[in-house]
């Protein structure tokens, strides 16, 4: 009998199964033209907005799962993860994946992207004079920012957790984390403003001043040093993060190992590379593929503090100036194929030693 119900209600199943999904997709659909098309308030609006959101991806969920918990166990046990992660996919393949290959095919095209050009546009990124000085700013930050990063992130995660002041020391360091890479630029613009005469503004030249010394104009008429004063900024803000994963990291190394090794008369730097550095070096791997990603997208704190002049040019900075400014479409989008490609390696090597 249970059978029978379960054949017989197979044809109203399908019907709920077709259903639910268009209904969703026609209610949210309209919901969404109502947004675009309204003349209300714009306080108002961002609420019902908001509420929209939330709202509209519990019923969306409520309802397939409804759908899912008619079927029989078996079928129920195989769809179920489907419906919790095939909203997220979709989404997902909406913003990522149709931009990306409609970047691809528009690399291909002319600047108007009207003629098929093949591979003219990656031929001129990489013979380009102007490019081939912005991959080089691009490998500068990736080379000096990172490494940096990691570097005074594990150097002060070690000193921290031997200090009693460790949670005001971590909060101090941790803190520029909380700003955005927009306000750290406007910050550091105030630091390394210049102005001719004797009267400083910023307050690098003013210390200068202050010693006797002579004013610079740091991000500008210092090239190439000026990229390393840029890359200042990001080591500041970087330090914070690489520093509390580092030391999360640390106190996880077994204490009863430390101890042996300090019987056995080692002194703390030998502790240090060789029983710390190799206990967290997947730590240490999957933090500096995730600064390197970070640093080669790059963007903000360029813009703001030079705008990409004075040979400070990154890749992101081109291609925005490329795709938004000089609307050279097969131009912009093939830099941004080419961002692409680079950080690609490095987020399947992070993905690999998150896995581990």
């Amino acid at each position: 009998m249970k059978n029978l119900l379960r054949i017989n209600s197979t044809p109203m199943l399908i019907f709920l199964s077709i259903l639910i999904p268009t209904g969703n997709f026609y209610i949210h659909w309209r919901i969404f033209l109502f947004f675009r098309d309204t003349e209300l308030n714009s306080l108002l609006l961002a609420v019902l907005a908001v509420l929209w959101g939330v709202v509209g991806v519990y019923t969306i969920y409520l309802s397939f799962n409804w759908v899912v918990e008619k079927y029989s166990d078996r079928l129920k046990k195989g769809i179920l993860p489907f419906v919790f992660i095939g909203p997220a996919v979709i989404l997902l393949g909406w913003l990522l994946v149709l931009p990306t290959v409609r970047t691809i095919y528009l690399s291909f095209l002319d600047a108007q992207s009207v003629h098929f050009v093949g591979l003219a546009n990656y031929v001129a990124v990489f013979t380009d004079r102007l490019l081939v000085s912005t991959l080089r700013n691009n490998l500068l930050w990736v080379a000096f920012g990172a490494t940096l990063s990691v570097a005074f992130g594990l150097l002060i995660a070690i000193l921290a957790d031997r200090s009693s002041y460790e949670r005001i020391a971590k909060s101090i360091i941790f803190m520029p984390m909380a700003i955005s890479l927009v306000a750290a630029g406007v910050i550091w613009k105030f630091i390394y403003y210049f102005q001719p005469g004797d009267q400083q503004v910023g307050l690098l030249n003013a210390i200068m001043l202050a010693f006797g010394g002579e004013p610079q104009a740091w991000t500008s008429m210092l090239q190439p040093w000026n990229n390393l004063f840029l890359i200042v900024i990001l080591i500041w803000m970087q330090t914070g993060f690489a520093m509390v994963i580092f030391s999360a990291s640390i106190k996880g190394v077994p204490d009863q190992m430390l101890e042996a090794a300090r019987v056995d008369g080692a002194n703390e730097v030998r502790i240090f590379f060789s029983i710390i550095i190799p206990y967290i070096s997947s730590t240490i791997l999957a933090v500096t593929t995730t600064i390197v990603v970070f640093t080669l997208k790059i963007f903000d704190i360029v813009m703001v503090m030079t705008g990409g002049q004075y040979d400070t040019e990154v890749v992101a900075t081109q291609f925005y100036r490329q795709f938004f400014m000089y609307r050279n479409f097969g131009y912009g989008s093939t830099l941004a194929i080419v961002l692409l490609i680079a950080v690609i390696p490095v987020i399947i090597f992070n993905l690999r030693q998150f896995r581990k």
